[in-house]
């Protein structure tokens, strides 16, 4: 044998072994085309299905905040020689023409006192408007009100505080704890 034939000789067998072993790779991942195929479509009836519906499909407990106070506040009211405690936020003429509800969370201290909150508005124009919530629960309450109950507010464009109020003949006791969290504005 020459130099030749030696060099051919080797030459298939390592072609052969190699296709050998590219065989044998594709046999290790048989499904691989088909997870492939399986991805392209489902990507393709996501395209098809969701993409023209998506200005119709409706989100659920999404909302357009403002936030004012994310911490924990906390009232604590003593009526011996007080007849109200209170804590303000100072909007420093916020503009709120564009919201529509104020929210927040609340709860009392104490399960035995019974205790209505005041909310109340204020503007640049010394307009003030509020609204009570009785009964503040236990346990964190979510609450939600529309600006449109505080009813002697005209002029939502510059506003000065919101207040929330804990007054001596809305308490059953003297003393308590109201604690008040997350509020903000939604549009």
């Amino acid at each position: 044998m020459d130099k030749k034939e030696i060099y051919e000789h080797l030459a298939k067998i390592y072609l052969d072994a190699s296709l050998k072993k590219d065989e044998k790779k594709s046999k290790d991942y048989p499904g691989l085309k088909n997870i492939f195929f399986l991805m392209i479509a489902i990507v393709a009836a996501l395209y098809i299905l969701v993409l023209p519906n998506l200005g119709k499909i409706k989100v659920k407990n999404f909302e357009i905040a403002l936030i004012l106070q994310p911490d924990t506040v906390k009232i604590n009211f003593n009526f011996n020689p007080a007849q109200k405690e209170a804590y303000s936020l100072n909007l420093n003429r916020l503009n709120l023409s564009r919201y529509k509800k104020l929210a927040f969370a609340a709860k009392k201290n104490t399960y035995a006192d019974n205790i209505a909150l005041r909310v109340e508005f204020s503007n640049i124009f010394k307009e003030k408007s509020e609204v009570y919530l009785k009964n503040i629960p236990h346990r964190w309450h979510e609450y939600t009100l529309d600006l449109s109950n505080f009813k002697g507010i005209s002029d939502w464009s510059e506003m000065r505080d919101i207040s929330f109020i804990v007054e001596r003949w809305n308490a059953q006791k003297d003393h308590g704890v109201v604690l008040i969290e997350n509020v903000r504005f939604l549009k």
